[in-house]
């Protein structure tokens, strides 16, 4: 990518994108912001998605409050507030705009990220009477790019296998995707598309496919995230009666050079592997050692001069 740098990795990374933005890097605060999911509360189901921890992937977050205050007694310190925890759009317009409001304004945040269900934006038609989240978002961008702030929305797609999505209990189809992605887009608002690597019966191929797929939108990130096996989940269940095995580690280190391989080199790489917490992590046991499979990665990539976006569609 033209006058830009991605000090020293081979590939895009956020640390990157935000040095050569903001001239820096920004800490990122998990945040729990008490959101349910329609997966989780009845709506769609009851059990989660079925790789879910009981935090809904907000394993590390704390409470919104507790961040700010701790980033009182920082000053001078700037933070990206990710709201993590189970679906970040998933509750009334009125509460969703006074709670993103309150990170936004704070002199501490540069900006927001905000996890969420492509079914949750209201689009094309929403699960709860009245719940329209896209104005929302459109206003509170508008109001703080102006002041240099951004808001980011995450979402979990994880796959574009209608089969795989239906066995790890998504509950909507590909077309829902594709639809809040267009909205973001004509909002400008910035979207990273999550998806996971190593799920039961997915060949490279398929996973090759879902990347590829992605990025024909031009998203402005994208998280490529191994699949992790943690404590009192179904996928558990299922490992544990061997149904499927997770990846090794030079199998995920193939497998993730050819992914960065096809992802266009202005798309930023927010993730490329993942850090589940040790105390329920029952597979993969090697990706505890983040430092190590990041290590590596860079390494196997400069052997074999393999660099983001080199075999990306055009």
């Amino acid at each position: 990518m033209d006058n830009t740098e991605w000090y020293g990795k081979p590939y895009y990374s956020l640390s990157a994108y935000l040095k050569n933005t903001y001239g820096r890097t920004y800490k990122k605060i998990a945040i729990d912001a008490g959101f349910s999911c329609p997966n989780r509360d009845g709506t769609l189901d009851t059990a989660g998605c079925i790789f879910c921890s009981e935090g809904g992937s907000g394993d590390f977050a704390v409470s919104l409050d507790d961040a700010l205050a701790a980033s009182d007694n920082a000053p001078g310190s700037k933070y990206i507030i990710y709201f993590q925890a189970f679906t970040g759009t998933y509750a009334e317009p009125g509460y969703l705009y006074d709670l993103y409001k309150k990170a936004l304004k704070h002199p501490s945040v540069i900006g927001i990220s905000i996890a969420t269900r492509p079914d949750c934006l209201g689009l094309p038609k929403t699960l709860s009477e009245g719940l329209e989240i896209m104005p929302v978002l459109s206003e509170l961008n508008t109001e703080y790019s102006k002041s240099g702030k951004f808001i980011w929305i995450e979402l979990g797609l994880q796959t574009i296998h209608e089969e795989t999505a239906s066995y790890i209990k998504r509950h909507y189809p590909l077309a829902v995707y594709d639809k809040a992605v267009s909205a973001l887009n004509d909002a400008k608002i910035p979207y990273i598309t999550h998806v996971i690597l190593g799920l039961p019966n997915e060949s490279e191929e398929m996973m090759l496919d879902t990347v590829r797929y992605v990025c024909r939108y031009a998203p402005f990130g994208i998280k490529l995230q191994l699949l992790h096996v943690l404590k009192g989940t179904k996928l558990a269940d299922d490992h544990a009666a061997g149904y499927f095995k997770t990846l090794e580690l030079n199998e995920y280190l193939e497998l993730i050079i050819k992914c960065i391989q096809n992802i266009p080199k202005d798309v930023v790489i927010h993730r490329v592997t993942g850090d589940g917490p040790k105390d329920l992590l029952i597979a993969p046991t090697w990706s505890a050692h983040k430092r190590h499979v990041l290590n590596s990665l860079h390494k196997l990539m400069k052997e074999k001069n393999a660099v983001q976006g080199e075999y990306a569609l055009s």
